[in-house]
């Protein structure tokens, strides 16, 4: 197997999230220690009668462009341009992007525009935007907006964010299902690592779903919750055996990744290094996932990392709270690290923020840079009895422990596999 070494470290050098526990860094790292769910009771208006009840979705949220004022400015004016008329989802991710770039010193430190790029992690990201005009449509075909035009392409992410950061590089959408988010920092890595950029922003838009996916993915017996709606935080269970699919949730999350030589130029922190990347597909168009492919990726990006099985010490794992999903990841995990599996830890961090499609893998590479950062592992906050007692699940609380090297794993419908090796900074 021929693997790329360029020589070039890709550092974690901000990151910003708006979630269902947590608006900001700070809030969502202190959910993640206490265990605080995002899931409760599910109102969609549109749905009255729909059998799950329970999600873990964003609520309203007040936006203080103030605080950033004293140091930023022009992103400010650039971000405040038609943020009133803008969807709840590109405003979140508006303001996650903000904060990582913040954190990365950006708006002290600017960048030559050309050397800094933009992914955003997703398809078909705006099909509310086209769900919500159907009816207006059918009725005065005439007035639709040629805005509508703008608003329904994924690529209006990149646009609108690019704007607003003046960034000027390589940009555009990765979509990889529920891996999107993984997929993205992956493209990401591979651009700064051979030259083409020197820094990126990877940005993970909030899903929106409509009516119609929501059924879809009920009527396919993916969506979970059913037994759960007088017991919302309850709902989201992965590796128990009382799991019954995800729990749709949402949170716009965005990483500023660079090399690490250019970081260290800019005088600014590294919170992690990305050790390893590895993606591939299984070769099956069906949402079924296959245990040899799970295990192959996580094989690949520990070897692209140049590191020993017993030197992973903890993983986050997809952990979907489906389970055939559950069960297929578990087995994957076994077949890599056979005796060594006992010594890893493992959560997953959806028990606490359901399932955010698009944005998981990058929400969940987040939890993990923050619990290498700061010394612990979050619990697995409904895990009563594991479906396999020969792992090491962390409990109920959260574990202290230090990590130095972890894995995240993401797995999308159409057999994408990805998984992202991380060290500590």
């Amino acid at each position: 197997m021929n693997l790329v070494h360029s020589g070039v470290k890709v550092a974690v050098t901000g990151m910003g999230i708006v979630s269902s526990i947590g608006h900001g860094i700070e809030a969502f790292t202190e959910s993640l220690k206490q265990g605080n769910s995002g899931a409760a009771k599910l109102v969609l208006p549109a749905l009255p009668d729909f059998p799950v009840q329970v999600g873990a979705l964003l609520g309203e949220f007040n936006v203080d462009f103030a605080s950033y004022e004293p140091d930023s400015g022009r992103l400010v004016s650039q971000a405040k341009k038609g943020f009133n008329r803008m969807s709840k989802s590109m405003k979140t991710t508006i303001i996650a992007a903000m904060e990582a770039w913040r954190m990365a010193e950006l708006q002290q430190k600017e960048m030559e525009p050309g050397r800094i790029g933009i992914i955003v992690a997703g398809s078909n990201l705006t099909t509310a935007v086209l769900y919500d005009n159907v009816d207006k449509f059918r009725h005065s075909p005439e007035y639709t907006s040629p805005n509508l035009i703008l608003q329904q392409m994924d690529t209006n992410y990149v646009g609108v964010l690019s704007e607003i950061f003046g960034i000027r590089g390589e940009g555009f959408t990765v979509g990889g299902a529920s891996a999107s988010g993984n997929m993205a920092i992956i493209q990401a890595e591979r651009l700064i690592r051979h030259g083409y950029i020197d820094a990126c922003l990877v940005a993970g838009p909030m899903a929106d779903l409509t009516p119609m996916e929501l059924y879809g993915y009920f009527n396919m017996g993916a969506l979970g919750g059913r037994s759960f709606t007088e017991n919302p935080v309850a709902a989201s269970r992965p590796f128990d055996p009382s799991h019954e699919g995800f729990i749709y949730g949402q949170a716009s999350g965005c990483l500023l990744l660079e090399s690490r030589e250019h970081a260290e130029k800019r005088g600014v922190a590294v919170w992690a290094e990305i050790a390893g990347t590895a993606s591939q597909l299984d070769g099956n168009r069906s949402s079924d996932p296959s245990t040899d492919g799970e295990a192959q990726v996580m094989e690949r990006c520990i070897l692209q990392a140049r590191k020993s099985i017993g030197e992973i010490q903890y993983i986050n794992t997809h952990g979907t709270s489906t389970p055939l999903g559950d069960r297929t990841e578990l087995a994957a995990i076994r077949q890599v690290f056979q005796e060594e599996t006992s010594m890893i830890w493992l959560n997953s961090t959806k028990c606490l923020t359901g399932h955010c499609l698009y944005s998981a893998g990058i929400v969940e590479a987040i939890a993990t840079v923050q619990q290498m950062v700061h010394g612990f592992l979050h619990p697995n906050i409904n895990l009563e009895q594991p479906i396999d007692e020969r792992f090491r699940f962390t409990g109920k609380t959260a574990e202290q422990y230090q990590v130095e090297a972890a894995l995240s794993n993401s797995f999308g419908f159409g057999g994408v596999n990805s998984s992202i090796l991380f060290t500590r900074g």
